[in-house]
């Protein structure tokens, strides 16, 4: 097996770890599939992996990456969040995610989740003396965080199927 194939099928490994990230939030997602297309393209001196498809490739990572962050937020917002509550709930998730890393030992990813949904649920709550519109908005933002795992995942398989597909063109 020489180096190309070698490297294509590391490539590849690497990107599965990448796929498991984006479904067991442990370990970057995308962002390792990209790492994985950026150091094949490299080794490979974007002969195969040209530059139009990484830029491409960048611009669906850069996507990837961000999800997480503009998608709940916008959930949270159609849920009625207030822009103060959505704040807060980003500080909140902040020491969830620390708490539940070093506290708790249950992770950082279930900590920031909880803290998160506290944070907007009380600013809500605050601002309008309602557990359902504390709910509704609490809610929103944590649909929205569901949904951007799913948009990760499909964009993170569009990524692999892209490389695979120049990869094979040569």
């Amino acid at each position: 097996m020489g180096l190309s194939a070698w490297a294509f099928w590391m490539a590849l490994v690497v990107m599965f770890i990448g796929i498991i990230g984006i479904i067991l939030p442990i370990i970057p997602g995308v962002g390792l599939i990209w790492l994985a297309i950026l150091a094949y393209a490299i080794g490979e001196q974007f002969i195969t992996v040209g530059p139009f498809a990484f830029i491409l490739l960048t611009i669906l990572g850069v996507i990837g990456v961000t999800t997480d962050i503009w998608v709940s937020q916008i959930g949270a917002r159609i849920g009625g969040a207030s822009n103060w509550s959505l704040l807060l709930g980003l500080a909140t998730g902040l020491l969830g995610a620390a708490a539940g890393y070093f506290v708790f030992q249950v992770g950082a990813v279930p900590g920031a989740i909880v803290g998160a949904l506290a944070g907007i649920y009380a600013a809500e709550w605050r601002r309008h003396q309602d557990t359902q519109k504390a709910l509704q908005a609490s809610g929103g933002w944590l649909l929205g965080c569901l949904l951007s795992g799913s948009i990760q995942l499909v964009i993170g398989l569009l990524m692999i199927a892209i490389f695979i597909f120049e990869v094979l063109k040569g």
